[in-house]
């Protein structure tokens, strides 16, 4: 059966706009953290000059995979195993690479590599789209987004909602800058740098 996330449904639509704008020149998009699988597939028919690499730990491969086999379309690829802390990175240059909803569960050393795998395989030119909840200058931006970093460091006290700036520190690092923050629904955002 086909593992399904309600939020990836949700905000497909709102994403799948800001994608449209920031990915409108790139042909080769990396996504890290596929999860179930359902957003590589939406967007990558709904963006079919797009080549939609997905990617995901091991054990979230079989549920990609079944979102894949019922795709009718051929611009999304089969996932590479990438635990940002643990596998090799794609040798390989992209001019997109998407990521949602990953850096708040992940712990600030499992940030820290994913940027720096960003910074290894992101080609001159192109842009690093990352959707989720962040703070700004140390502070929640809605009460929400307070309630859900609690939940998040109860289940994982090295998780927790990750601030802006801090960010763009990590990004700086690996030759990346700012160059979009997208306001999106529900006290989410997707913030965009450029190689």
């Amino acid at each position: 059966m086909k593992p399904f996330a309600e939020s990836c449904e949700q905000n497909k639509h709102p994403i799948l706009a800001v994608l449209r704008e920031e990915f409108a020149l790139a042909s080769e998009i990396l996504e890290i953290g596929s999860g179930t699988g359902q957003h590589a597939v939406f967007f990558a028919n709904a963006l079919p000059h797009l080549h939609w690499q997905t990617s995901d730990c091991a054990e979230n491969h079989p549920g990609i995979l079944a979102w894949l086999n019922e795709n009718s379309g051929d611009n999304v690829h089969l996932p590479l195993t990438l635990d940002v802390s643990h596998d090799p990175w794609p040798r390989y240059l992209y001019d997109g690479i998407f990521s949602a909803n990953t850096v708040h569960i992940m712990g600030w050393a499992e940030v820290e590599k994913l940027f720096e795998g960003v910074g290894q395989v992101l080609a001159p030119g192109g842009r690093f789209c990352l959707y989720g909840p962040f703070n700004r200058d140390g502070k929640f931006t809605s009460e929400s987004n307070a309630h859900f970093d609690v939940w998040l460091k109860q289940r994982d006290p090295k998780s927790g909602i990750r601030d802006r700036a801090e960010l763009d520190e990590l990004a700086q690092g690996q030759g990346l800058q700012p160059v979009a923050d997208h306001e999106m629904p529900a006290n989410n955002r997707i913030l965009v740098w450029q190689r």
